[in-house]
């Protein structure tokens, strides 16, 4: 594919290193010189040193052969604009990052009226994106990072192993001994590099595990690691912005996700009536309800801007919101901060972020979510003891990938260093896989299936006799590169 992407800040960057890295054809247009430079002097493609809403710059980067434009500049506005400017291209996949929620309110009535708007086929709310990441998270007791997928039953959690632990030292062909359920490690993380283990790998004290199981399990896992499940009774959220806005709504709306059902995305299409397709009717923004733990009793908001604490509490009547400075250890125990059950941490500053999560662990609080910037703050996070660390870039590049990869390709979730992604791909009829079996069809090096998820049936791990079945949705972990071989193999013959 010829992907544009105008805007090379951390977001751009990265998401113009990981399409190069699976064959992409990419042209980078940054109005910024010094940053232009830099990219040119760091990436293999075409950098423009121009302005994004120039038809000019965009007729220079290949527009006209586009397959996608992906606009990240830091302006709602000129994201939007280049894209309308993009229009007069048929066929061209049009993605623009906002985080101004007015603009995604009227794009979701745009949807109703069945017209995308300034036609912008994906928005990409970083925002959104984050605050369900931390839904997730307390969905499921912020035990640690843990990946949900659509329609299937099964998660990934991310575990760490303790010494002396009963992971610790365990070959994972004995792994049945200790979590007798249908379970997978599908990856494990030592001293900063990445292993797709075997049986005979052997678990040490320090690595990170991914394991593939139903909620039941995956739990358990995390007992046996050393993190037993504790019930969520007060939530504390630090920064009452955007984010701590979204997260808050979030937890104190009333109509809730029944058990199994997956968020939607604000993209999703409508039918005449605002409905959406298949689905019963839901509200802007009901994308983040969530299965909030049954014991939460109180939601309290920290914002030191007391203009904004007047807006949350008019807003979030069920929630105590309080005027302070979370670095006021005297106001801490006061207000028996310290005897929160968990803590989020979203204000606009990922050091303050990390530094109140630490501090108030340290200081009783069971569990702690704190939001960041990048991937390298996350792992600095973790090593510190947050419980849950939500990196909102690469959330958001996920997303932008997801959209992009389109054909049977339906999430992609980078996972340990960034160098390994879990992938949701459906089998197509025609596709060069079908009717092969699992044992005898060979996929790219590093990739593995680690679950065959099916509409009408019990999804499984499945063994060497499987076949490739069209029809049926695979999560595989692959390494990063080897996505378009993944998706001719799975997808339709052109």
């Amino acid at each position: 594919m010829h992907i544009i992407i105008v805007g090379a800040g951390l977001v751009g960057t990265q998401l113009a290193r990981q399409l190069i890295e699976e064959k992409h054809d990419i042209a980078i247009i940054e109005a910024h010189e010094e940053r232009a430079r830099h990219v040119s002097n760091r990436l293999d493609c075409i950098v423009l040193h121009d302005e994004g809403n120039s038809i000019n710059a965009l007729e220079e980067a290949g527009i006209a052969k586009a397959d996608a434009l992906v606009c990240v500049t830091d302006s709602d506005e000129v994201n939007m604009i280049i894209c309308g400017l993009a229009q007069r291209y048929p066929g061209l996949l049009k993605i623009a990052r906002v985080r101004n929620d007015e603009y995604v309110r009227r794009n979701f009535q745009n949807q109703v009226e069945g017209a995308a708007a300034m036609g912008i086929d994906f928005f990409i709310h970083p925002d959104v994106e984050a605050a369900q990441s931390v839904l997730d998270a307390i969905e499921h007791g912020a035990l640690g990072n843990i990946l949900s997928f659509t329609g299937t039953p099964y998660e990934l959690g991310a575990i760490d192993v303790l010494a002396a632990s009963p992971f610790d030292g365990l070959l994972l062909k004995d792994f049945r001994s200790l979590i007798e359920g249908e379970s997978l490690v599908t990856l494990v993380e030592r001293r900063g590099k990445c292993i797709l283990p075997t049986g005979t790998t052997k678990l040490q004290a320090g690595d990170r595990m991914y394991l593939l199981a139903k909620d039941d399990d995956l739990t358990l896992g995390f007992k046996l690691a050393g993190r037993p499940e504790k019930p969520i009774h007060r939530i504390g959220i630090v920064g009452g912005g955007r984010l701590g806005s979204l997260i808050a709504g979030g937890l104190l709306n009333k109509e809730k996700r029944r058990p199994g059902e997956k968020a939607r995305s604000f993209n999703e299409p409508y039918d005449e009536a605002g409905v959406p397709r298949g689905k019963a009717h839901r509200g802007f923004f009901s994308f983040l309800r969530t299965l909030v733990p049954r014991s939460l009793k109180k939601v309290i908001i920290v914002e030191q801007d007391y203009g904004l604490c007047k807006e949350l509490a008019a807003r979030f009547p069920d929630a105590l919101i309080l005027n302070e400075d979370i670095s006021d250890e005297s106001f801490i125990a006061e207000e028996r901060i310290d005897d929160l059950d968990l803590i989020v941490t979203a204000t606009e500053h990922q050091e303050l972020n990390i530094i109140t999560a630490v501090y108030l662990k340290s200081q009783g609080v069971a569990r702690a979510i704190a939001m960041v910037s990048s991937a390298g703050y996350a792992a600095i996070a973790r090593k510190l003891g947050v419980d849950v660390v939500i990196p909102i870039k690469s959330v958001v590049i996920d997303s932008i990938l997801s959209k992009l990869m389109g054909g049977g390709v339906k999430g992609v979730h980078r996972i340990g260093d960034g160098t390994v992604g879990i992938l949701e791909v459906d089998i197509k009829t025609g596709s060069p896989a079908e009717g092969k079996s699992l044992k005898d069809f060979h996929l790219p090096e590093g990739a593995l299936v680690m679950l065959v998820n099916r509409e009408a049936e019990d999804d499984f791990i499945p063994r060497g006799d499987y076949m490739y079945t069209p029809g049926h949705r695979l999560l595989l972990i692959a390494k990063n590169g080897s996505e378009m071989d993944i998706e001719k193999i799975f997808g339709r013959p052109k």
